[in-house]
């Protein structure tokens, strides 16, 4: 059901490739996984979207696109889970990242950090913290993306044994249900 739903709301690829905007990269675009609903091409943008919503870039959703054309993952996916770190959810999460940093690095997080896009904030208080928030982005990063990956590949593999085992069962319903011929 969510695979029809979201086949629904996706632009069909042939229709994206005629924007005029686009026909400079319509070569990079004519990949299938980039558009097609697999575990392969999911699981990958299930490691993609996470991963660099936790990086504090901008830009995000530009090198979500990039990763998701080398890595053959659905791109649509990949530019969506980007936006698990969106103008709510940023702050708190990059403070964790952060403060994960420090611990990480051994030093002590500053508790009353504010996260402001300035140049003031940024030539200041960004240099100060970069080391400690990019560790923690790295780690936070590959870990939201390793368990999005992994855990699209195992609900994946339960979803096709449970489909398998219910056709099965409707195959012995139906040949128990049938006449024997004469």
């Amino acid at each position: 059901m969510a695979k029809k739903l979201f086949k629904k709301w996706t632009p069909h690829p042939a229709k994206l490739l005629k924007k005029p905007g686009l026909a400079g990269i319509a070569h990079w675009l004519q990949e299938p996984n980039l558009w097609h609903l697999n575990r392969t091409s999911v699981a990958k943008a299930f490691f993609i979207g996470p991963f660099w919503a936790a990086m504090p870039i901008p830009g995000q959703m530009l090198v979500a696109a990039i990763s998701a054309l080398s890595l053959k993952a659905n791109l649509t996916l990949s530019i969506l889970l980007v936006w698990i770190s969106n103008p709510i959810t940023m702050g708190p999460i990059w403070y964790f990242n952060y403060w994960l940093g420090s611990v990480l690095l051994g030093k002590t997080a500053k508790e009353n950090l504010a996260f402001e896009v300035s140049w003031s904030w940024i030539s200041h208080t960004f240099v100060a913290i970069w080391k400690p928030l990019m560790l923690g982005s790295l780690v936070v990063g590959v870990s939201a993306g390793t368990f999005g990956y992994l855990l699209v590949q195992l609900v994946w593999q339960i979803q096709v044994r449970m489909s398998w085992r219910s056709r099965q069962r409707q195959r012995e319903e139906q040949t128990k249900y049938k006449k024997p011929r004469n």
